[in-house]
């Protein structure tokens, strides 16, 4: 049986709407995926994760990799018992570490030599290394390992990421040894569009549970991501989820599903609730502020989630301003369900066959919003 089933089609645009199944139940997407970088959602525990209505999360290879290490989570009970949590679990293989950690790491043709974030010990992570700790970890998706070049970055060494990220994405399929887990590919490319076609077309002939649009969210802004988002994902089977890593402002998060995106995750929810940014339908807001003080307004009106059926504005910015973990533990909460909401809404709009016309306004008015923050 397939692993992802398309249940309805926007009339006007390549949104669809969708079940993924997994060895630990089945995400409705398009779907957001709260991220556990080293096996926990900051400040949450499992139960109000799902209050959220968040239904699948992300954890990353690399970083439990260098602790506690794959066997100890394999002895813990794999993923999915070091973090308490039964349902869906996808793991990063590390390739976005590549990126990030670059003043740490050598890339060779063969993989990249890390020192460690932790103590400087010389990690090395090639393919078979990547996907042999992601099957001890067990999580039910997980992603092959590959190059994730900087924006803006110079043609030939785009190029060179491209095919090493093919390349590597071949000896992931052939290191892959757990049937419980499906694995994905990773289209690379930056926002050259032939090195897009290019990387599709030959992870497309590998046969991938899945594939993921990486190397976006770098820097190269809305409307780079947009396009090169839809000009990617039409190029990828429509039988087969499409996953857009790392891409989380809610006016991308619109426009990649108009392009036939189906997953995505980003740490802003949570990341913005630990530093008292809130999203609502209205706008960022920012709960420092000292306009709050004497507000007895929840954060958003409309929300319906532990943090705005239990707290104020002013309780919040009090939290806040006297270090008391419990407002960002909230506000991440209220973050959180309001990307849920999101998600809901866009499901609800796809099925309505007015998602189109939905979308176009929506980014329209976020856009506005983020220019008055």
């Amino acid at each position: 049986m397939a692993c992802f089933q398309i249940t309805a089609k926007d009339l006007h645009s390549r949104g669809r709407r969708g079940t993924l199944s997994t060895a630990h139940g089945t995400v409705q997407t398009p779907a957001f995926m709260p991220v556990g970088t080293r096996g926990s959602v900051k400040g949450l525990t499992p139960d109000q994760l799902r209050q959220t209505g968040s239904e699948m999360i992300l954890a990353n290879a690399y970083h439990l990799m260098i602790r506690p290490g794959s066997d100890v989570v394999r002895n813990l009970g794999g993923l999915h018992g070091l973090m308490g949590w039964d349902g869906p679990i996808l793991t990063d293989s590390g390739g976005y570490q590549v990126f990030s950690l670059s003043t740490l790491n050598r890339i060779t043709d063969d993989g990249v030599e890390f020192a460690s974030h932790v103590d400087g010990a010389r990690i090395y992570l090639d393919p078979e290394t990547a996907t042999r700790t992601q099957n001890a970890l067990g999580a039910d998706v997980i992603m092959c390992f590959d190059e994730c070049a900087p924006y803006p970055c110079e043609r030939g060494r785009l190029a060179t990421a491209v095919e090493r990220t093919v390349r590597w994405a071949g000896q992931c399929r052939e290191a892959h040894t757990n049937e419980r887990q499906l694995l994905f590919g990773i289209v690379q490319g930056g926002v050259d569009k032939e090195l897009r076609t290019q990387c599709a077309r030959q992870l497309v002939s590998l046969d991938f549970d899945g594939y993921a649009i990486g190397g976006l969210s770098v820097g190269e802004g809305h409307d780079h991501m947009a396009t090169t988002a839809q000009h990617t994902a039409q190029l990828l089977p429509e039988d087969r989820p499409r996953y857009l890593m790392g891409v989380g402002m809610p006016a991308d998060i619109i426009a990649a599903v108009r392009a036939g995106v189906d997953l995505f995750d980003c740490v802003l929810p949570t990341r913005n609730g630990r530093n008292a940014f809130a999203f609502t339908a209205d706008g960022a807001i920012r709960l420092r502020n000292t306009a709050h003080m004497d507000d007895t307004s929840p954060v958003e009106a409309d929300c319906g989630c532990y943090c705005c059926a239990n707290f104020s504005r002013g309780t919040m910015r009090h939290l806040f301003n006297v270090g008391e973990m419990l407002g960002p533990t909230l506000l991440s909460i209220h973050n959180i369900a309001f990307f849920q909401r999101l998600m809901a809404t866009i499901r609800e709009r796809i099925e309505a066959g007015d998602f189109d016309s939905w979308a176009g306004e929506m980014i329209l008015r976020l856009q506005a919003q983020s220019g008055n923050c």
